[in-house]
C-alpha cells in the first residue's frame, strides 16, 4: 500500500487499520476507495509495521478484532463507531453514519460488526469474496489496498 508519511497520517487525515489478510475487509477497504472522493482517508493493513505505532495503545488482537480508524485529534474508533466516523465524512455513507446516531442502534450495529468480524473468514468464503475483490478496481486514488 502506498501511504504518506506516518506525521501527516496522524495529523492531517484519517488513518483506516483493517486486516489485510481478510478478503472481506479487504473487499471493503476497496469500495472505500471509491467512496473516499475527498482523499481523506489512509487506508493502512495490519501486516505494515506503521500500524503499531500508529496506536500503540491497542494490541494485535485489539486490532484483530475490528476495524478501527485514527482520527486528526489522536482519538480511535472501532467496529460500527468507526464505520459511522468515517462515514459522515464520505458523502454517499452519510445516510447510513446518520441512523447509527440514533439512540440504541449503536449498539445493536456493535453487536451486529461483532458477530460479522468473528465470522468474516467464514463469510468470505460463503460469498466469494476474494473473487469480487478481483473483480473490484481501486478507486482513482494515490493508493492501492
Amino acid at each position: 500500500m502506498v501511504m504518506r508519511g506516518s506525521a501527516e497520517m496522524t495529523t492531517r487525515r484519517i488513518t483506516v487499520l483493517y486486516d489485510g489478510e481478510c478478503s472481506l475487509c479487504t473487499f471493503q477497504m476497496k469500495l472505500l476507495t471509491w467512496l473516499d472522493w475527498r482523499n481523506r482517508l489512509d487506508l493502512l493493513p495490519l501486516s505494515d509495521p506503521r500500524a503499531q505505532k500508529i496506536a500503540p495503545t491497542l494490541t494485535r488482537e485489539e486490532l484483530l478484532e475490528a476495524i478501527h480508524c485514527l482520527t486528526r485529534q489522536g482519538r480511535i474508533y472501532r467496529g460500527a463507531r468507526c464505520l459511522r466516523f468515517v462515514g459522515m465524512r464520505l458523502p454517499l455513507m452519510v445516510p447510513m453514519a446518520c441512523v447509527l446516531w440514533f439512540p440504541g442502534v449503536i449498539w445493536v450495529a456493535d453487536k451486529v460488526y461483532q458477530w460479522i468480524s468473528r465470522n468474516r473468514h467464514l463469510l468470505s468464503r460463503w460469498f466469494g469474496c476474494k473473487e469480487a475483490c478481483a473483480l473490484l478496481p481501486t478507486g482513482n486514488h494515490d493508493r492501492d489496498v
